[in-house]
């Protein structure tokens, strides 16, 4: 199959490419402005560059799919070895990644936690986990380990008076997320991290309480943005510049726009396409949780994530220059003409 052959091809060979793709020549530097842009999607679902596209807010560049990705930090990968052009995962990951020199710059904001989307952390009702201090000797079940959710269970411990040594006796597993849930529910883990379709199931089935969320701790944030190359922003500005404003105005749209409207447009979208893929997840899709009008980037969302992976030993101190990580510059919606 084209998607799986293409999908475990970008897995493999995402880091070895990286500093060819950083490296430019004397006739490969030029602007050029393509007008397709390569990238990975997600099964089930519509991101806001596939919206921005079927909505015309990317004018005449046309997106050009090459299969779905595994997870956020193989798509930016993917993006940083050039085998795609733009890639989106959790800030914490674009971070880790430009620690090891890696030449991407993160152009805007695609999804965030609001009080529509966010990820919960939840218990069975009759749980005897009620406060922070409860958690130590327990197990909380997650998708990945060194990314979000991790990080908000830290911060959350934190926040609560837990000592770096208390929070480490606190166990994180990785759980598929199709199966937490059930984990939870089995007594596997007494902790599961949910979000989206698989919390609304859950909420839906009753008999889970929830301990916090992302939202509850940091309010509306965005949480992940799109990253291209330098190389590929300095050859293509133009490209850039439409790309990302009408990402900015797809998320603009999202928001104002009835919810039943974006989804029967997302579905619209998804049945289109024929990908072999189920619209039911579109059903429970409430909000990117994008909080910045048109998807501008605020320093403080990268940073927040620096200073975790620094107090964890994961990054060197200093050995990331956020200034020159993100821009607004592109963003012709956001209000934003200076570069970060």
């Amino acid at each position: 199959m084209h998607t799986t052959s293409r999908r475990t091809f970008l897995a493999f060979t995402g880091l070895s490419a990286l500093a060819a793709a950083g490296c430019g020549t004397a006739s490969g530097s030029g602007v050029r402005n393509t007008g397709k842009l390569r990238y990975q999607g997600w099964a089930g679902q519509v991101t806001p560059a596939e919206l921005a596209a079927e909505l015309g807010y990317l004018e005449d560049v046309k997106l050009d799919w090459v299969g779905n990705t595994i997870s956020g930090p193989q798509d930016i990968q993917s993006a940083a070895s050039g085998q795609i052009d733009f890639g989106g995962a959790f800030n914490g990951a674009i971070v880790k990644l430009a620690s090891r020199d890696a030449p991407v710059r993160a152009v805007i904001s695609y999804y965030g936690s609001d009080e529509a989307a966010y990820s919960g952390y939840y218990v069975t009702e009759d749980s005897p986990v009620r406060t922070p201090r409860d958690l130590i000797g327990r197990t909380v079940g997650m998708n990945t380990l060194g990314a979000h959710s991790e990080a908000m269970l830290d911060i959350y411990l934190r926040e609560h008076g837990l000592s770096r040594a208390e929070a480490q006796k606190v166990e994180r597993i990785v759980v598929p997320p199709v199966n937490t849930e059930q984990t939870l529910r089995r007594g596997q883990i007494d902790v599961a991290v949910l979000g989206g379709i698989l919390r609304d199931k859950a909420l839906e089935t009753g008999g889970v309480r929830k301990l916090f969320s992302d939202f509850d701790l940091r309010g509306s944030f965005s949480a992940g943005t799109y990253v291209l190359t330098e190389r590929f922003i300095r050859q293509n500005p133009e490209t850039v510049r439409t790309f990302v404003t009408g990402v900015g105005r797809a998320l603009d749209w999202s928001r104002a726009t009835p919810r039943d409207e974006v989804v029967a447009r997302m579905t619209e979208v998804v049945r289109r396409r024929k990908r072999n893929e189920s619209t039911d997840a579109l059903r429970y899709w409430r909000s990117y949780g994008v909080s910045a009008p048109g998807g501008r980037i605020d320093e403080r969302e990268l940073s927040v994530w620096s200073d975790w992976l620094t107090e964890r030993g994961d990054i060197e101190r200093g050995s990331v220059d956020l200034k020159k990580l993100w821009t607004n510059e592109f963003n012709g919606g956001a209000g934003a003409a200076g570069k970060g």
